[in-house]
């Protein structure tokens, strides 16, 4: 059997000792190793099997790690972890104790930014690049960004500010869908290696240096001949405005353009940010991955041959697509009613709605403040907009929630989809905070489902609030296989329920984990410890007079949710504290996800490491009933 090339790459250092010649093939060979590993794990393999030949050549062009290179993202990142130290361990992509599915700046020091929330990259380098001219450091520092990741104004603040600082940044612009691009051919390659060669900057250091002694007039029409040329050529009027020395489009898969074109733009003395813009193919290599929708950008587990995904079978509806059904049934009888999301229709469920209402859902793309805010002007105009946005995108609008719909009290319904764990995403992309960040705002309703009935009554109760914003979390994953109730079936707002009486021990349960506390009430009646078990349904506003009855009937009352601390159990604690409850011995406790960010896993391990499996619950109220911590009287300042 013939020795793989990639076999002697497990470094970068190890990559620069082939020739040039040699990249093909290791590019071939890189690509089989991604495929055959993300089979394996799951993941996302599109877009790094469209980045195969320009990870290989940066990395073999550029100095890293000492040279910084910065992916957006990081769903393009799998190719570079395989050479840069993490080949060996690519198969335990995503799993418990494996490697992140995105670049982890505690994972390696080729991984100098951690990424995974869209459109940072150019900030994030702007950055390096600013410490590296202070320092003295003549490094370079790249950023490799999507165009989907351009959709975000956070991108643009940052090439404006890059552009205005004339810093040395070097931002390489991954177009994978044609969508701003004219065809790639060879006089466009050729035209970009002459754009990034010595010739032109030196050509235009010398047009600056001949029009600097003459008058303002010869100037400007210079300037003006030299950028008219350059629009001909390339194209890149806006990266130009925005100060940018613009390059490409130029084949990111031709290795004879690519190599050339980076290590002109690595030689260079220009004195300022360069954009380097590349056509490349998401799925590139692999025909299943080519020949679909999604270009496999997130798959399961696959047979490499057949790329038939092992995708679990359920007998229950995902949250997401009851959430989706029902608004559907809604918008059906209400034109009022209207979808929004930012580049996630098919996560949250609005390519459904689209599909009924293409004319009421609106992908605003990357850009959450913007979608929310948009969002707000929809209903200061009577119409009842649904932002459907991941509780981990939605911290990215948080001003615009407070400041655009909470102070104006405008009705915008937040569908706060992948709220708590989230399992092989990790930490990047788990619901940990929505609950405390809106909680903390006046005017809004807050609820939690704890099943997919309760999600349906919520979206109900949602379309029936026209005077305040309201929101409803709801986890990744499927639901129980409960009955849904009808779309008439509402809430009555701040109000929760029993859902199994006891008289020693209450579990009061915000959210999902409703199904765990009865599992471990039914393990602590075995033990002669009589539990209740109720249904907050509302963190915003508050069952009060559930939680005082609650805090009144039994000895030990215990809050669960699936959120940090801050939220709704710290708002029970609030009450109790104010009505005095507290002060008559009643063992209160707050069960939340812990201080601290959890790695990627099964979604059984995260809840058995977060404490929040009903054997955790169990142990909580066991502990509870055996401790006698009596508070020391305070003596009372005159």
């Amino acid at each position: 059997m013939k020795k793989k090339l990639l076999d002697e790459i497990n470094y970068p250092s190890d990559l620069k000792k082939f020739k040039k010649t040699d990249l093909k093939q290791i590019a071939v060979e890189l690509r089989e190793e991604l495929i055959d590993a993300v089979s394996v794990t799951g993941g996302h393999l599109g877009a790094g099997l469209g980045v195969v030949e320009l990870t290989i050549a940066l990395h073999y062009v550029f100095d890293t790690p000492k040279d910084r290179l910065v992916w957006d993202v990081g769903h393009q990142a799998y190719p570079h972890k395989i050479i840069t130290g993490r080949k060996q361990k690519i198969r335990t992509l995503r799993k418990g104790g494996g490697l992140s599915g995105f670049t982890k700046r505690s994972e390696s020091e080729y991984d100098p930014f951690g990424a995974a929330h869209s459109s940072t990259s150019i900030s994030a380098t702007l950055g390096m690049a600013v410490a590296k001219s202070l320092s003295k450091n003549s490094n370079k520092v790249v950023a490799v960004i999507g165009d989907g990741a351009m959709s975000a104004g956070m991108a643009y603040e940052a090439m404006n500010n890059a552009g205005a600082m004339k810093s040395n940044l070097i931002v390489i612009l991954n177009d994978n869908d044609m969508s701003i691009a004219r065809p790639v051919g060879a006089m466009s390659s050729y035209l970009a290696r002459l754009l990034s060669g010595k010739t032109y900057f030196s050509f235009r250091e010398t047009v600056k240096l001949i029009t600097s002694a003459f008058s303002k007039r010869f100037k400007d029409k210079a300037g003006k001949a030299e950028e008219f040329i350059r629009d001909i050529v390339s194209g890149g009027t806006l990266f130009n405005e925005l100060g940018f020395h613009y390059i490409g489009p130029i084949d990111g898969h031709d290795f004879d353009v690519l190599v050339p074109v980076l290590n002109n733009v690595k030689n260079s003395k220009y004195n300022g940010p360069i954009l380097i813009h590349l056509i490349t193919k998401k799925g590139k290599g692999y025909k299943p991955a080519e020949d679909s929708g999604d270009k496999y950008h997130g798959v399961s587990k696959f047979d490499v041959i057949t790329g038939k995904q092992s995708k679990p079978k359920s007998d229950t509806p995902s949250y997401t697509k009851v959430f989706a059904n029902t608004l559907v049934k809604h918008a059906e009888n209400d034109s009022k009613i209207i979808g929004i999301t930012g580049a996630m229709p098919s996560g949250t469920g609005m390519d459904i709605f689209a599909k009924k209402f293409p004319d009421r859902m609106f992908d605003v793309g990357i850009a959450e403040q913007h979608g929310v805010t948009f969002a707000a002007g929809l209903a200061t105009e009577g119409y009842k907009p649904f932002a459907a946005i991941y509780s981990t995108f939605l911290q990215r609008a948080y001003d615009q929630v407070v400041h655009d719909v909470a102070i104006q009290s405008l009705p915008v319904r937040f569908a706060i989809d992948r709220a708590g764990l989230v399992g092989a995403d990790g930490p990047t992309h788990a619901g940990a905070f929505d609950i405390t960040y809106l909680c903390t705002l006046p005017n809004f309703v807050v609820m939690a489902a704890s099943d997919e009935s309760e999600l349906v009554k919520m979206v109900n109760t949602a379309v029936s609030i026209n005077d305040k914003p309201s929101a409803f979390r709801y986890p990744r994953g499927n639901g129980l296989g409960i009955k849904l109730p009808e779309i008439n079936e509402t809430l009555e707002i701040g109000k929760g329920k029993i859902v199994k009486k006891g008289n020693k021990v209450a579990l009061l349960s915000f959210g999902a984990r409703l199904q765990e506390c009865l599992n471990a009430s039914n393990k602590l009646d075995a033990q002669g410890i009589s539990t209740t078990v109720a249904d907050a349904r509302f963190a915003k506003p508050l069952d009060k007079k559930l939680i005082l009855d609650l805090a009144i009937n039994h000895e030990v009352l215990i809050t669960i949710e699936e959120g940090s601390i801050g939220g709704f159990g710290s708002h029970v604690f609030q009450l109790l504290s104010e009505r005095g409850v507290l002060d008559k011995g009643l063992k209160i406790r707050s069960m939340i996800l812990p201080d601290k960010f959890i790695d990627q896993d099964t979604p059984e391990n995260m809840y058995k490491t977060a404490g929040l499996d009903s054997e955790s619950i169990e142990q909580k109220v066991l502990s509870v009933i055996k401790s006698n911590v009596v508070l020391p009287k305070t003596k009372q300042i005159r």
